[in-house]
């Protein structure tokens, strides 16, 4: 039976179009119109990443991405990022746009790849080779009278700071220290700068005044990036560095940079932790996120 649908790259005037794609999959993930346009119109760097879209009467109906994982220690480890529209799958779209991105992801090879997936799409996974690994939890936190909760202090020698009073090179240093230990599918190695670069300080959506630093001996030690999109954020990342771990620098900066995100007329936040990282979602709790969805990291061997 011949497709009614078609596949073509993105384009930079799809970002739209895109954006409500990944809403009506998944509502809780932030990224605004200018990241996805930015992504359509200059991949990051270093990860021999397409980006193409399945197209259904003049209409949106699925895309999909595929890279190689410079973050992962395995330079034959890749991951696909999949979409179809709710209205639209059991037609054959999710199929052939897995096809294309496994095609070029052999074809810059990679041997290994990952895949995130929502609970009822864990059988469309495993009957093309998938099998599910690790959970991944999303929360979300209602930030009406966020501000007037009760502060907590900084320790002493710890100074907070908004992201934009600091330097990138402090920024990066304090990544690259605080990520060795992620968990993942594979082992970590740090961001490469210029991917770094690209992903942080150029990323469209950084509120680098709600972004929050803790700075000790003028370092940092701990920080909460987040992204905003409208009156929604995410929490990109928070970290501390492994020499400063255990002393609630972590909820610090998160607090510190929900209340200056509320301030600024913020209404939702969202945030993604792996299950294995209990800390991290302990903080969370205690913030007052509440889980709203799950996904499944799903491997294959290309």
């Amino acid at each position: 039976m011949t497709a009614d649908f078609s596949i073509r790259p993105a384009r930079p005037d799809d970002a739209a179009a895109a954006v409500a794609l990944r809403a009506s999959v998944y509502p809780y993930l932030v990224r605004g119109e200018a990241s996805t346009r930015r992504m359509f119109a200059s991949p990051p760097p270093g990860e021999e990443r397409i980006f193409l879209l399945a197209e259904r009467d003049g209409a949106i109906v699925g895309n999909v991405s595929a890279l190689r994982d410079v973050r992962s220690a395995d330079p034959a480890f890749g991951r696909i990022g999949l979409h179809v529209h709710p209205d639209h799958r059991g037609r054959g779209v999710g199929t052939a746009l897995l096809a294309e991105a496994v095609d070029h992801l052999r074809a810059v090879g990679v041997r290994r790849v990952a895949t995130w997936v929502r609970p009822e799409s864990v059988k469309f996974a495993g009957a093309h080779g998938f099998e599910k690994s690790r959970e991944m939890r999303f929360s979300a936190l209602d930030l009406t009278g966020f501000g007037d909760r009760t502060w907590v202090p900084a320790p002493p020698g710890i100074q907070l700071v908004r992201l934009r009073e600091v330097t990138e090179q402090a920024l990066y240093a304090a990544d690259v220290a605080a990520a060795t230990d992620e968990p993942g599918d594979t082992p970590p190695q740090p961001t490469p700068y210029p991917l770094w670069r690209y992903e942080t300080l150029e990323e469209p959506g950084l509120d680098r005044d709600a972004s929050t630093a803790a700075v000790a001996g003028g370092e940092i030690v701990s920080f909460s990036m987040v992204l905003r999109d409208g009156d929604r954020i995410w929490s990109d990342m928070t970290a501390t560095v492994p020499g400063h771990r255990g002393r609630g620098l972590a909820r610090l900066v998160k607090t510190a940079a929900l209340r200056r995100a509320a301030a600024s007329g913020v209404r939702t936040a969202y945030t993604s932790n792996d299950e294995e990282n209990a800390p991290m979602l302990a903080v969370n709790e205690r913030l007052g996120y509440r889980p709203v969805a799950s996904q499944f990291s799903c491997l294959a061997t290309l």
